[in-house]
């Protein structure tokens, strides 16, 4: 896309500034913005001074409804007291151009939007100055922003943005726009607070589980225990029973008690007669699982890496280590269950669609198929999220709400309980690798080969993107292996359980960082090295890898004695352009319980937007992380999920906390997204303390207790 193609001229509307954008032909020209809302306005400065900036990204805690409009207000020289904010609808303007649809996810946001929004401020600043400069009959070169308002240097004179609005509304958008050297931001790179803790504390953020419209009826879903089985047959009658029950109906995925609200839409659930055709995956277990990855991994696979001949150099090695890592399948377990609400209008009359998502485009799609209309007659209402780490970008339950609603005639909030999303979602993938390395006298390393046995993502969700059996996105950790080995060979075996899964934050860097840091640290120690040392050498030709492994080792004292009973490990990895380096310090108790006391982690993310919600997501990812790491496994009996809620699929507990610095390392490289990279490295961090402190290796996630 061209910068000039960019910008569109600016428009009045009603009595304010709107700054328009649309896409390139063949991407959807945008219509003319008709309103402070319209999709194409991304910017309204109005007569009351506020500024407000249209956020199409998800917000679910990782910052955005913040980040986003600091991009923009930098350049605009806004009155940060004055920024507003209002979530976009689904519509072509708020294509993600990293993604090729609306959505959140990938750690992407920033990134995406950094040139953009910048530009759209940008663009602003400079109408808003030029008809100041008009409005005073004065060189325009003589002006310039400041905090809301246009000054005129040599008089003094002020003009408020409000005030200039309507002026600048009716000028033609510059060709090109400056934009502010770094040196000279007053936002960006601050720690301003954030937009969305004011309405979380006061009450007034509304989250899909808030939603209420006139007429609306609530379902509660009886879905098949068995992944892909199906109804069989129902009686109705004893859920119709139960006072509160409107309709009984099946959908697509099972069937759907409708109520005037939530508890006796669950009890008539609760009374619901149903047999269930439970399918082909009603033998599946965890064992079995474990069993077919392992005579998988007995195969090669699709090639995903080949550097030199690592089979060569393997037989001739002085000496060969070989091991097998495994991680189980994980649920997303969000605050916030699944939920939305849907109105299918009858007679092609309309979709409307309030939801926490992450994938806007998806539920315009669906909206339009399963309503009867074209996606522009579907609106998308997107609330607060009350986390989403992957999980709410699957849409099933939006066409839950869509089905129950366009069955009812009427608005439906179909909302899930924990046990329903812990049993019956989509899970970070389960997972096989098998290690063979070989050295040579001193111990360095000659020989790397990493097979990968895993289910596949984007099989399911974009299978077109599947060449010759690979999935590049389930092998990026592997194929990335940033150590400098001279014969290295990579292969992947996409390898499907009968179980769904989906996106998980950090996705399949999270089981990839765990088997290649833990094994690196199994060569360091046959090598007798040091493991901070080792990395260090092999990580010449990767200088931000090293960078934050410097910065990580010397923040957490590395080479000093840590307190007694303590250990140290150590592990970095790059995802989504972002490199981590993380220190872990373990003590395990005499009953093998795991605490990890204090995480030193070192983040080299590019250009920062704002440091606190970079320190925030290493935080939290951090802790998302250690809580999957120490306990978190979905296991499979008969089909079924065996977990339900929080008392058998364990989180972190305030008093279990670690003490976590962040360290961000200053950097003009290329930006990388920061709502992931904190989870990867955690794991290993943590295993190889372990290993520091009692010589046992963990090669199978959860940790659980030492034993």
């Amino acid at each position: 896309m061209e910068r000039r193609e960019f910008l569109q001229t600016a428009s009045v509307v009603g009595a304010g500034l709107v700054i328009g954008f649309y896409l390139p032909p063949g991407r959807g020209r945008m219509p003319a913005a008709t309103g402070p809302f319209a999709p194409n306005a991304w910017l309204r400065i109005g007569t009351d001074e506020s500024v407000l900036v249209m956020v199409d990204r998800s917000e679910m805690g990782q910052g955005v409804a913040t980040s986003l409009p600091m991009l923009l207000a930098e350049e605009l020289e806004a009155d940060w007291s004055k920024i507003k904010i209002e979530f976009a609808p689904a519509d072509k303007a708020y294509t993600n151009p990293m993604f090729g649809m609306q959505g959140t996810g990938g750690s992407t946001s920033v990134r995406a939007a950094f040139t953009p929004l910048r530009k759209a401020g940008a663009a602003a600043r400079e109408l808003l100055v030029a008809a100041a400069a008009q409005t005073w009959s004065v060189d325009k070169a003589e002006c310039r922003a400041e905090k809301g308002a246009v000054i005129h240097t040599p008089s003094k004179r002020r003009l408020t943005y409000g005030k200039l609005a309507a002026k600048a509304a009716a000028l033609p958008a510059p060709a090109e726009v400056p934009l502010k050297d770094p040196k000279d931001w007053k936002i960006l790179g601050t720690r301003v607070r954030r937009l969305d803790t004011p309405p979380k504390v006061d009450g007034s953020a509304q989250f899909g589980i808030d939603v209420r419209i006139p007429g609306m009826l609530v379902a509660v879903i009886a879905r098949c225990p068995v992944f892909g089985g199906k109804v069989a047959r129902f009686d109705a009658t004893k859920a119709k029973a139960v006072p509160g029950v409107r309709q009984v109906v099946q959908i697509s995925s099972g069937v759907a008690v409708v109520a005037d609200g939530y508890w006796p839409a669950k009890k008539g659930r609760d009374a619901l007669e149903v047999s269930w055709d439970e399918g082909a995956n009603a033998s599946v277990s965890s064992a079995s699982i474990t069993q077919l990855f392992a005579q998988r991994a007995e195969q090669p696979g699709a090639v995903a890496r080949h550097d030199g001949e690592a089979e060569t150099a393997l037989a001739s090695a002085g000496s060969k280590l070989d091991a097998v890592y495994e991680a189980p399948f994980l649920a997303h377990a969000t605050m916030e269950p699944m939920n939305c609400t849907a109105h299918v209008r009858p007679d092609g009359g309309g979709v409307d669609i309030w939801a926490p998502t992450q994938f806007q485009t998806g539920c315009q799609q669906l909206g339009a198929g399963i309503g009867g209309v074209a996606p522009e007659k579907v609106q998308v209402h997107t609330t607060y999220l009350g986390g989403g780490f992957g999980r709410r970008f699957e849409l099933d339950f939006i066409q839950e709400a869509l089905e129950a609603s366009k069955t009812a005639g009427a608005p439906v909030k179909v909302i899930w309980s924990r046990e329903d999303d812990i049993r019956q979602a989509q899970y970070r993938p389960a997972c096989y690798h098998r290690f063979r390395a070989g050295v040579d006298a001193t111990g360095q390393p000659v020989a790397w080969t990493h097979r990968i046995v895993a289910p596949s993502i984007f099989a399911r969700v974009f299978p077109q993107t599947i060449k010759n059996g690979l999935d590049e996105e389930a092998v990026e950790g592997g194929v990335g292996m940033p150590y400098t080995i001279p014969n290295v060979h990579v292969d992947y075996l996409l390898t499907d359980t009968g179980i769904p899964v989906g996106f998980w934050r950090s996705v399949n860097n999270s089981y990839n960082a765990f088997a290649v840091e833990c094994f690196i640290d199994e060569l360091a120690h046959a090598a007798k090295r040091d493991p901070y040392e080792y990395r260090r050498d092999l990580l010449t030709k990767a200088p931000r890898h090293l960078g934050v492994l410097n910065l990580a080792a010397s923040k957490a004292g590395w080479g000093t004695a840590p307190p007694a009973g303590r250990a140290r490990g150590i592990a970095v990895y790059k995802s989504f352009e972002t490199y981590v380096a993380e220190v872990a310090e373990v003590s395990v108790a005499s009953d093998g319980a795991v605490r990890v006391h204090r995480v030193v982690c070192a983040v080299d993310c590019g250009p920062v937007v704002n440091p606190d919600i970079v320190e925030a997501q290493m935080q939290s990812g951090i802790v998302y992380g250690l809580t999957a790491a120490l306990w978190g496994e979905i296991t499979i009996d008969k089909g079924r999920v065996q977990q339900s809620n929080f008392h058998d699929y364990r989180m972190l507990r305030l008093a279990e906390m670690p003490h976590i610095e962040v360290h961000i390392v200053p950097s003009s490289d290329a930006q990388g997204g920061v709502g992931e990279p904190g989870t990867p490295p955690i794991a290993p961090a943590v295993c190889n303390a372990i290993f520091a402190l009692t010589g046992k290796r963990i090669r199978k996630l959860p940790i659980g207790k030492i034993v």
